[in-house]
């Protein structure tokens, strides 16, 4: 019962979170991104999250992506508005939550009746540390400490487990949810690594001063206990919130000391990818829109950059099967997406403002320009699934095939590095360059098509290996049509070379 009672209490955790997650969309990033300017607001952030989401470990692996989230169909679902079903997934876990507290409750009544369960409690309150390493361990196993707190209530209120015994446990489920996040980590950034450590370090600090401080904190809860009047769940639940209250606020004047050591313990490059946009001030649509299409344009440049290194980091999986660079390259793509939406955001806001004609011609250049970069992004995305099929279906492919791909690669590389420069140098000779190559580019992918057509028919290549091939060699000769789109958005743009084209 206890087993089954978990195994529904986790559930209902996770059908919660998800509705949650799903019905609030990418807000929940948006959150943590707005209120982490400084680390009150940021200990705030993590309060509300996690109390919506219910998981502290969810919160904490959302937060090691930003450093470096389908459901079954099932006709239970009576509304077809997509948001009516989340709300109704949220109510479903939170009944399935408390459900599932019910049954273990209930199942681990008869433990009152164990000899050895009651010797292990004498000995956990006989010596604290007993219960953090078992408090630990257990959550390492459940990977919730929402589950393993929730257990802890049930052996209180069942008078099951002391109270003295009972907190070191709690101490040690602090310790042992720490374990998503590492595990979160593995493989992952240097920045997402010092993020778990950051983690680990705070738990295992808070648990060691309150081992310290065990019989004066033990004494605190029951005089809140006896003046409150809480029943025993009420007592877990509000040492547990004291506990994770106290310690925040006696390590928060030591965030910089935090970040100096784990910095220390995992040195290394930090690889930060950086969704912001930076130029966008409101302020410029109505005082200057010509400040404000030169500040959209920086932006466009940026995220023109974001692609650049997302292409490279693609090339680099498909070189190395290293999932570093296919994760670094998805961020990358979901941090373009990012600026999609901003920058077409304040270009739409920018449209109202009073522009003149050469004004009004670079504003729609922009927003083409825009598309067409994060249809780049789309291509690169597209580069690193075929990889990662590639990798999962060991499909090999001749030294030949690797080595047409590497060519048009670099040339479609060369090719975005030059536009991106023509913009930002409104540099006609570049974007004229730059048509020039995809020329290069289209004949590159019909010469390399045949070519690997006929190495498939002689069985030097796989037919998967034939299917990855081409499909990676239209996606880089999309990728050049893209640059020719922008490349043309930039030369329409400048008055000067239309004068020049005139004569």
């Amino acid at each position: 019962m206890v087993i089954g009672g978990l195994g529904i209490f986790l559930f209902g955790i996770k059908a919660m979170g998800e509705g949650l997650q799903k019905s609030a969309g990418d807000r929940l990033r948006d959150l943590l991104d707005r209120f982490t300017t400084n680390p009150i607001k940021g200990v705030l952030a993590g309060i509300v999250v996690t109390i919506l989401i219910q998981s502290s470990s969810a919160t904490t692996v959302i937060t090691v992506g930003l450093v470096s989230a389908g459901f079954m169909n099932l006709r239970l679902f009576f509304f077809k508005a997509k948001r009516v079903q989340y709300i109704g997934q949220v109510l479903f876990g939170f009944g399935a939550l408390f459900f599932g507290l019910e049954l273990m409750s209930s199942g681990m009544k008869p433990l009152r009746d164990l000899q050895a369960f009651h010797d292990l409690t004498i000995s956990m309150s006989d010596n604290p540390f007993l219960g953090v390493v078992i408090g630990t361990v257990f959550t390492l196993i459940v990977q919730s400490s929402s589950a393993t707190v929730g257990i802890l209530q049930g052996l209180f209120a069942d008078g099951l487990i002391s109270l003295d015994a009972a907190l070191p446990v709690l101490f040690g489920d602090n310790i042992g949810t720490t374990i998503t996040a590492v595990l979160a980590s593995l493989g992952a950034s240097v920045a997402a690594k010092r993020a778990a450590l950051s983690h680990v370090l705070f738990n295992v600090i808070g648990s060691t001063i309150f081992i310290i401080i065990l019989i004066p904190f033990t004494a605190f809860i029951e005089f809140i206990q006896g003046s409150l009047g809480l029943n025993e769940k009420m007592v877990i639940a509000f040492a547990h919130g004291a506990f994770n209250v106290t310690n925040t606020l006696i390590q928060l004047p030591f965030i910089a000391g935090l970040a100096w050591l784990v910095t220390r313990l995992i040195p290394g490059e930090d690889s930060y990818v950086d969704y912001k946009a930076k130029q966008l001030d409101p302020v410029f649509i109505q005082q200057s829109p010509s400040i404000a299409l030169g500040a959209a344009k920086e932006e466009v440049i940026r995220m023109g950059q974001l692609v650049l290194k997302g292409l490279e980091e693609a090339k680099n999986y498909l070189d190395t099967g290293n999932g570093n660079h296919a994760e670094i390259a998805l961020q990358l793509e979901d941090a373009v997406n990012n600026l999609d939406h901003k920058i077409t955001g304040y270009l739409v806001e920018l449209s109202a403002a009073p522009l003149n004609e050469h004004e009004s011609r670079k504003h729609n250049n922009l927003m083409d320009m825009v598309r067409d970069f994060e249809r780049l992004g789309d291509h690169f995305e597209n580069i690193i699934e075929l990889g990662e099929y590639q990798v999962n279906n060991k499909v090999k492919m001749s030294e030949d095939a690797k080595e047409n791909i590497n060519d048009m690669y670099t040339l479609v590389i060369s090719t975005l590095s030059e536009v991106i420069d023509a913009l930002d140098q409104d540099d006609w000779k570049l974007a004229e360059d730059v048509m020039k190559k995809e020329e290069r580019i289209d004949l590159l992918e019909r010469k390399y098509r045949k070519q690997h057509i006929l190495r498939v028919n002689e069985g030097r290549c796989s037919a998967q290996a034939g299917i990855v091939f081409v499909d990676i060699i239209i996606n880089l000769e999309r990728m050049g049509d893209h640059c020719v789109n922008i490349a043309e958005s930039i030369l329409d743009g400048l008055d000067h070379y239309q004068e020049y084209k005139t004569v």
